[in-house]
């Protein structure tokens, strides 16, 4: 009989689902983005999650530390415990608390890693609620954090399919200072709700004496760049009960069905 072992032994023979080298090639990309979106669509939906209050930030943010007296971390502390504060309002308020049976509504979304999405996860987890953590695979500044669901902590390769998963079950946003990853979250919400891509969403930006310095909305509009009404798209906030309530007041549900 012909001994078949090169055969057998050959790349070409493996399963295609096996095959690690194909999978990871170029030519399955399309493949890789799919299973991205697949996966974390398939554990969102186990876990009844319904809607999500995404709460975007630094990562380089930190709680308040013993001996370290200065105006810049007393205020990067604040924001901190006020996205602490927020995810625990929201979770406790917004339907995060009900059954998987019967749905979650606003659970906390964060990018997953430290700082202000460290801070509202932790949040949901003091309320003893879950939240999800969409975390990205970079070459520094990127573990999750200790807090979110470890069931809902994902992990992605391609921004497009995380931005997607951030953005399909988003009923609110709040945006506390961060830099240009925070930037290009906010403003793909923006121009998603301004071209009418994205149902209406609640978008409060944290602490207005930040923002308005960041970001001249008002020379935008001078220019003729944006309109009035794009102006509508967001408010300010300087705490987390006034974020909570902006997003109330600007249409959040909050009412949840009976827990059978």
């Amino acid at each position: 009989m012909t001994d078949n072992d090169l055969q057998r032994q050959s790349p070409s023979y493996r399963l295609a689902a096996l095959d690690e080298e194909f999978i990871l090639g170029d030519s399955t990309r399309g493949v890789r983005f799919l299973l991205e979106y697949a996966k974390a669509e398939e554990l969102l939906r186990k876990w009844g999650v319904i809607s999500t209050i995404v709460v975007f930030g630094s990562a380089r943010i930190r709680p308040a530390v013993a001996g370290e007296p200065s105006k810049q971390l007393e205020r990067a502390a604040h924001w901190y415990e006020q996205a602490r504060r927020f995810g625990r309002i929201a979770s406790e308020r917004g339907g995060a608390l009900q059954s998987r049976r019967a749905g979650r509504r606003n659970v906390i979304a964060t990018g997953g890693g430290g700082g202000i999405m460290e801070a509202a996860n932790r949040g949901a987890s003091d309320a003893g609620a879950p939240s999800i953590g969409f975390n990205i695979r970079l070459p520094k500044e990127q573990e999750p954090n200790a807090y979110s669901t470890p069931e809902l902590t994902f992990q992605f390769h391609y921004f497009a399919m995380r931005k997607m998963h951030l953005a399909m079950r988003a009923a609110a946003l709040v945006v506390f200072p961060g830099g240009f990853g925070t930037l290009d979250e906010l403003f793909e919400i923006l121009t998603l709700g301004q071209t009418g891509k994205m149902p209406h969403t609640p978008i409060v930006c944290f602490d207005r004496a930040y923002w308005s310095r960041i970001i001249n909305f008002d020379a935008l509009l001078d220019a003729g760049m944006i309109t009035t009404t794009d102006l509508d798209l967001f408010s300010y906030a300087d705490d987390a009960e006034e974020a909570w309530k902006c997003l109330v007041d600007r249409g959040l549900k909050t009412e949840v069905p009976p827990d059978d």
